[in-house]
Order: structure tokens, then sequence, then C-alpha cells
């Protein structure tokens, strides 16, 4: 034909794939407290009991989570339980867990906190965990009796 061109078709090197990731390789979340957080670093009593629960989850809180573990280290070291050398270890094994932090509107926690008798620390945790949709893990008797009251299903919280 008059004019026509020819056109090389070459095949891709490598496929390209566009995709949402999979969910089968996301781990449930799982709203943890300081006392929680301060068994598992601390290796206190109940240690074994919050790394079981931690297991293949993936950690969240709120914001103010940040200087938590810092203020545990502080009074643990004042109280001879560990040194301050070893508080700094402690700090490090905390990012570790790679804690997804969240904003949490404090009108909202306060009125969690009138609602439930908490305080607005606490009722922040119980917050979060009913905006993601998450169980709240926690060795505090009055948070958890707040999270059984406030939180749909019941339980512990399921792999």
């Amino acid at each position: 034909m008059a004019g026509s061109r020819s056109v090389e078709v070459t095949a891709p090197t490598r496929p390209h794939v566009a995709e949402p990731a999979a969910h089968f390789d996301r781990r449930p979340r799982l709203v943890v407290d300081t006392s929680l957080l301060a068994a598992f670093l601390f290796a206190e009593e109940a240690a074994a009991e919050a790394a079981a629960l931690l297991e293949g989850r993936a950690p969240c809180a709120p914001a103010l989570v940040g200087l938590e573990p810092a203020n545990v280290a502080m009074n643990t070291v004042r109280r001879g339980a560990i040194e301050s050398g070893q508080a700094a270890e402690v700090l490090a094994r905390a990012e570790r867990l790679g804690i997804e932090r969240f904003e949490v509107d404090p009108g909202e926690a306060l009125l969690l906190a009138f609602q439930y008798g908490l305080s607005a620390h606490d009722a922040a945790y119980l917050h979060l965990a009913a905006r993601l949709e998450a169980p709240l893990a926690t060795f505090d008797a009055r948070l958890g009796q707040a999270a059984r009251r406030h939180l749909p299903g019941d339980g512990p919280p399921r792999r």
C-alpha cells in the first residue's frame, strides 16, 4: 500500500501491573495502650501475654503514645528496676514495634471520658479503637471494662 508504514511491536521486558495491595499481606490492627506496652517493653509479669497479643498484629495508638515509653522508662529507672542505659534500649525497642500513630479529636475523647469515667488520656485509646473498628488491648481494668461496653463484639482480639 502506498504511504503505509509498518510498525514493529516488541514485547516488553517486564510486565507492568498496577493494583491495590492484597489483603492477605496486611496485619490486622490492634490499638495498644501504655499498660500493654509497658508490660511488653519492660518484661513485666504479663510480658508473654502482651507479646502474644502483639504477634501478627499492626499496633496502633493515639499520637500521644510517643512519650509514654519514655515516661515509663524514667519511672522504672527511678525505682531502681533498670539502669538509665537500659532505658535507651527500651525506647529503641518501642520504636521497632512500628506503632502507627493517629491524631484523636480531644472533644470526642472528653465525651467518652465523661461517659465511662475515664481520664481523657485513656478515652483517646477507646475513641481510636472505635474509629478504626479495631480491638483495644490493655491491662487497665477500667479501660478494659469501658472498651467491652463501648466497642461492638466481645472476647479477645480475633486473629
